[in-house]
């Protein structure tokens, strides 16, 4: 039992040093500069574990592991690692490394012996340290090495791709640090493409912990493998540069001078040397090589190399040959987007939203000045926002990515982004890294287009306020125009007009406020980036909370009105009465005949002011209040109780306790952008409702014309048309002019859609329809069954603990004091939330609609809980912990009518019984 180093014999080395360990001793024998290395190895980590676990408990915590409790088990299986005590001979086994090394500041890295295989990487999955000193701490450290083997990560990882939990085991690499001047990534594959062709390097200043943290904006290039020719560079912000902390283990930051920053961090020698290291370590591996480099005082360092794994192939066989597993990557996810549109969606509604996001974001490259030439790359993706699959909406979420990188601080804004959207899981950085809206013919254009793109991104983040004054005085100016318009005793030509209109008018103009969401992103990551180096030990929530933008939000001005015509029903009997026991559909005769006349007034202010709200409301087949006023009596039912909230613990009492100073008032600085940023953003969500509206009411419009002349059998059957086929049908361009055909087939084929559950995230190769993509996507007939579970876990959104029954639903219902548990929400959930002690959301983020009307009421919140819907039942019992995220069973049965459970006011909506959803994958 002991260390191997590079001249160990080679079959010990296979044996006992782990993937990483394995690489770095097969570059050492081949000739190439590694800083000198020794493995702790598989047979240190295997004695230690059974000497600490005699008793077995490692195995017994292994065996209750689900995707709900993975957190929990993981933390209870570190903790246990890290306390155990050293025996002689593992002790001498690190002692013995750390001699080797010459007892100086080392990286201390885990080394999985499925780590950094050909199939499946492990990257990321297991814990690196960086410029770790001292015996003692080398000690530790190899612990939490040990105990990474079990991490969250880890754990997930195996569940997701069917592996042994216990694993095959971790030794540790013990490496001399590099404090290195400027460090990197190098591919000798397109890791998204594929293409052999091609290398990628991405490069910083100082150590890689900036570039792989996410922290800084790094350089890319991209070289002809061949030859080692520039095809592309992209200058990196760099902002940042990570060194060596002399004063102790970890590392220090120092800001990046202006002159490096607007320069590549390599020169073409170095460019040369990478290149030609490159090509001789796949030649070693004989597969493509994600390569860890470094260089210090002009010599060239190899970290460390893995194979890239899942590498699409960029070269296609025959289309009759190909499989699934080839063809172009492409990620499909529902998060976020399913607040928007959610379930089955009409061809008409998917159609012209993917026409509306992919003008706004085509008009956001142009606000940011990106050169005409890049523009035609942008407008090559920004149409294929959105993907449609079984009559759902999901994002085309590479494409995102890409967008995002229009803006500075891509490495941030991606992460910030993904937490944001509430993603499934994050992704991987060898795919973000690849990832490009544009590309340059010579670096110089890339600097030159890259510094005009962040100089117009930051006038307009420093100037956001007034542009979004100057945009809602256009809007409204704009809107009135469309707003109060007969479109029904217009001729369907002059309709399609107006709706021309409107797109050139309102829709197109949105571009440059999509700044906005880059601002957002910015001012988040930088409260998250506060807390980690500020406030390490504080609350997940407190940057949704920090970053709320108080009661004065619009999206809480038709809660409160709701709130209003429900104080007036619960202060008059007869009134409570009548809406309570009549069908919605009937009340406003009912009150009229009544008598009613003053709350009839109030109801009619309400449609007037917020008459284009309503439940789905971005679904054009959806009706708003103006066009089906009943449904607004089913929202006032659910908005009845009255129900204390729970303001729980509030970001200003935790700040006050734990942040003073002069770091105090440069929070404050952030906080207030990102309070303003999120504010704002909210008022251009009315305004993109408002827009939604009367498109809405123009297509409606527009169906009964074409109904008129018998194109289509009913008006509401436009719905089943694209948009592009309704302009055919204007424009006299249409191909296929049997419309009443193609409408019978689409609403067959939605009869077969609605059968189906839909997973929230898959990925395809290449064409997406077929090749078998969609079979292994997860679509399925019927539901999940629930699990068992007793214990879900989500992100925790605004806190405090409640103890309450539980009404699972998909419309939003009177709840009676209980938690609220649902799929996904809209704006129009905001009806029951005054009903509600708590909030249990599956598929959202804490920055959606809801999430921030609940922080505002006070109501303990949690989102992105995987298997809630299928878990949870109305009746059971649960304890919501909105601090920390955690959701506890208490009665993993439906229990009996007390508390919250399923009640008459569901009468009019969908019953409050675990609802049909789509679900996760």
């Amino acid at each position: 039992m002991g260390t191997i180093v590079d001249d160990s014999p080679q079959d010990e080395a296979e044996r006992l040093a782990g993937g990483k360990g394995k690489n770095l001793y097969e570059l050492s024998r081949n000739g190439f500069r590694v800083p000198r290395w020794a493995v702790v190895g598989l047979d240190v980590f295997d004695e230690f574990l059974a000497a600490l676990d005699g008793a077995g408990r490692i195995e017994n915590l292994l065996a209750e592991v689900t995707q709900d409790n993975v957190s929990r088990i993981s933390g209870q299986l570190a903790e246990f690692i890290e306390s155990g005590e050293w025996s002689d001979e593992a002790a001498a086994a690190v002692e013995d490394a750390y001699a080797h090394v010459g007892r100086s500041r080392v990286a201390v890295r885990s080394s999985g012996v499925e780590e950094d295989g050909s199939e499946l990487s492990f990257a990321g999955q297991f814990a690196t340290f960086l410029n770790v000193s001292g015996l003692a701490e080398v000690k530790a450290h190899v612990k939490r090495c040990w105990a990474s083997a079990f991490s969250e990560r880890s754990l997930q990882y195996r569940l997701r791709h069917g592996l042994p939990l216990r694993g095959a085991g971790i030794a540790v690499v013990v490496q001399d640090m590099v404090d290195s001047e400027r460090s990197g990534v190098m591919f000798t594959a397109h890791p998204v493409t594929g293409d052999q062709r091609q290398y990628v390097i991405s490069s910083v200043y100082g150590l890689g912990e900036g570039l792989v943290s996410g922290a800084v904006d790094a350089d890319t290039i991209v070289l002809d493998a061949a030859t080692g020719a520039v095809h592309d560079t992209v200058l990196g912000d760099k902002q940042e540069r990570y060194h060596s902390d002399d004063t102790g283990s970890g590392y220090r930051v120092s800001e990046v001078l202006p002159a490096e920053r607007e320069k590549l961090s390599l020169d073409p020698k170095d460019v040369a040397r990478l290149h030609e290291a490159g090509t001789r370590i796949a030649a070693v591996f004989g597969t493509p090589q994600d390569i860890e480099w470094a260089f210090k005082d002009d010599v060239l360092w190899i970290l460390q190399a893995r194979p890239i794994t899942a590498l699409p192939n960029a070269v296609q066989p025959p289309e009759a040959e190909c499989g699934p597993s080839e063809g172009e990557l492409r990620i499909w996810d529902n998060a976020n987007i399913i607040e928007s549109f959610s379930g089955i969606v009409s061809p008409l509604t998917y159609s012209f939203a993917a026409h509306v996001y992919g003008k706004v974001y085509d008009n956001y490259a142009r606000g940011l000045r990106v050169p005409h030439t890049a523009l035609r790359e942008v407008e090559e993706w920004t149409p294929h926002m959105l993907g449609y699959f079984h009559g759902r909406v999901y994002y085309n979420l590479l494409n995102w990515y890409r967008m995002v990188r229009i803006a500075p601080l891509y490495r941030l804004n991606r992460k910030v982004l993904e937490i944001a959207i509430g993603v499934e899981e994050p992704l991987d950085d060898e795919t973000a890294e690849s990832l490009y809206p544009y590309t340059f013919s010579s670096s110089l254009r890339g600097r030159l287009s890259r510094a005009r793109t962040v100089a117009a991104f930051v006038r307009r983040f420093l100037t956001m306020n007034r542009s979004v004054e100057r945009f809602m005085a256009y809007f409204y100016q704009a809107y009135e125009k469309f707003d109060h318009v007969d479109y029904d005793a217009m001729e369907g030509q002059d309709v399609y007009r107006r709706f021309r209109a409107l797109e050139k008018d309102l829709l197109e103009k949105w571009g440059p406020m999509q700044t906005l969401d880059a601002a957002i992103l910015w001012s988040i990551g930088g409260l998250a980036l506060l807390h980690r180096r500020w406030l390490p030990n504080a609350p997940e929530w407190l940057t949704w909370s920090a970053a709320s933008p108080g009661p004065q939000v619009e999206s809480i001005e038709p809660a409160r009105a709701l709130a209003d015509l429900a104080v007036a029903v619960r202060d008059d009997a007869e009134l409570g009465r009548i809406i309570q026991e009549t069908p919605a559909a009937d009340t406003y005769q009912a009150l009229r005949e009544g008598g009613h006349t003053a709350f009839l007034a109030s109801v009619d202010a309400y449609i007037a002011a917020y008459g284009y709200r309503s439940l789905d409301e971005l679904k054009l087949e959806v009706p708003d209040l103006r066009e089906e006023p009943s449904s607004l009596f089913a929202m006032v039912r659910a908005a009845l109780p009255e129900v204390n909230a729970h303001p729980g613990e509030k970001a200003d009492a935790y700040l006050d306790a734990h942040l003073h100073g002069p770091r105090r008032l440069l929070y404050n600085v952030v906080r207030r952008k990102a309070q303003s940023s999120l504010y704002n953003r909210e008022r251009l969500r009315f305004c993109r409702t408002r827009a939604f509206g009367s498109a809405k009411r123009m297509l409606r419009a527009m169906g009964r014309d074409l109904a008129r002349m018998r194109a289509i059998d009913h008006g509401n059957d436009v719905f089943f048309l694209r948009l592009e086929e309704l302009r055919g049908a204007y424009e006299s361009t249409t191909a296929h002019t049997d419309l009443r055909r193609l409408v019978e087939l689409r609403k067959r084929q939605r009869v077969e859609d609605e059968q189906l559950s839909a997973p929230s995230r898959f990925t395809t190769r290449g064409a997406a329809y077929w090749r078998g993509n969609l079979e292994q996507a997860g679509f399925v007939r019927g539901t999940a069954a629930p699990t068992g579970v007793r214990e879900l876990r989500g992100t925790p959104s605004c806190p405090g603990v409640v103890e309450a029954r539980a009404v699972v639903t998909d419309t939003p219902v009177d709840v009676d004091g209980g938690v609220l548990v649902t799929y996904r929400t809209d704006p129009g959930w905001v009806a029951a939330l005054p009903s509600a002690s708590a909030l249990v959301i599956e598929r959202g983020s804490p920055l959606t609609h809801v999430a921030i009307v609940a922080r505002e009421l006070g109501i303990p919140t949690v989102v992105q809980v995987k298997g809630a819907v299928t878990e949870i039942a109305t009746g059971m019992r649960l304890r919501l912990d909105g601090g920390t995220g955690a959701i506890t069973l208490l009665e993993n049965t439906p229990a009996g009518t007390d508390g919250a459970t399923e009640t008459a006011h569901t009468k009019d909506t969908k019953s409050a019984k675990r609802p049909r959803h789509d679900r996760e994958a």
